[in-house]
């Protein structure tokens, strides 16, 4: 056992080194599927970072009327909770209102003073709704609808937000099923192109296999010496691609959290370091072997 295995990692490695400049035309190829695969797990990252920011941003307020007691809100508010569709439900006082409202606008001195000038708080309480799907802001606007709400409500916000809530939603959506298709197109365009690249290494010893099988090799032996090759072509691609990725990753990064703060890939790529190789090891070798396996069948059926 141990010698048919030597043999088979002998004859693999003599492929790899003899192949020259078919090998490098394979482990480019493979570098560049591993390319791909570790740009569609950031692009997922990012992806789910950006989504989950946009819905972040999606809430309905709910401004009760002056006179309206803060035990009957804590009321409602508990009500909103006990929904399905309910995420979370913030309360704002008039001094909490007043208080940000003054933090906002401090360096405008024309507002400070006004404020100033007043007796009464002209602000009004609310209640800030986060539902968990950008989905059901319409169902959580409709229960606020109910009479015994409606009547103490002075202005709920999603009426006049209703177009930009469900641009977003549709935003959220169409970067979700984007985020799919680009995943599936570009992994079956990697392992194709790697598969065919394989498969020609293969074709071009063509002859070396009938050789073998004329003298009575198995299929096994046959085998293993370019399953072998295609998994020192996926661990190397592994290698050169990974340690590539980290300067690209250090350019795009910057830019990326420029138009989007909520994602940072450096931070990701540094905190899941070990993972992320992991991964793209496993990917490259599996693709190798996987390719080097189904490539070589058609010689051993005829």
């Amino acid at each position: 056992m141990m010698v048919t295995l030597s043999r088979i990692i002998k004859y693999g490695w003599q492929g790899f080194l003899r192949n020259g400049w078919l090998s490098v035309s394979t482990i480019s190829i493979m570098i560049l599927a591993a390319f791909v695969f570790g740009g569609l797990i950031l692009f997922n990252i990012a992806g789910q970072n950006t989504v989950q920011s946009i819905q972040e941003k999606i809430d309905i307020s709910v401004y009760f009327k002056s006179n309206i007691s803060e035990d009957t809100i804590l009321s409602i508010k508990k009500s909103l909770e006990g929904l399905s569709e309910v995420k979370i439900v913030d309360y704002v006082s008039q001094d909490q209102a007043l208080a940000d409202f003054k933090a906002r606008h401090a360096n405008e001195e024309t507002i400070t003073q006004t404020l100033e000038q007043l007796d009464v708080n002209p602000l009004l309480p609310a209640l800030n709704i986060k539902a968990r799907d950008p989905h059901e802001y319409e169902a959580i606007a409709n229960y606020l609808e109910a009479a015994d709400i409606k009547n103490q409500t002075e202005k709920v916000t999603y009426a006049q937000n209703q177009v930009v809530i469900d641009r977003l939603v549709g935003l959220v959506d169409t970067m979700k099923k984007t985020g799919l298709v680009l995943t599936v197109f570009l992994s079956f365009l990697a392992v194709t192109v790697t598969f065919n690249t394989i498969r020609l290494a293969i074709f071009s010893n063509s002859e070396q296999i009938n050789i073998m099988r004329l003298v009575g090799a198995s299929n096994s032996f046959i085998r293993g010496p370019y399953i072998f090759e295609g998994a020192v072509y996926g661990v190397i691609s592994a290698i050169i691609s990974f340690i590539a990725l980290w300067p690209i990753i250090n350019f795009i990064s910057p830019h990326i959290y420029q138009f989007i703060p909520d994602v940072n890939l450096k931070a990701y790529f540094q905190d899941n370091i070990y993972s992320l190789f992991f991964y793209q090891f496993l990917f490259c070798a599996g693709l190798g072997i996987v390719s080097g396996i189904f490539a070589i069948r058609r010689y051993l059926r005829t």
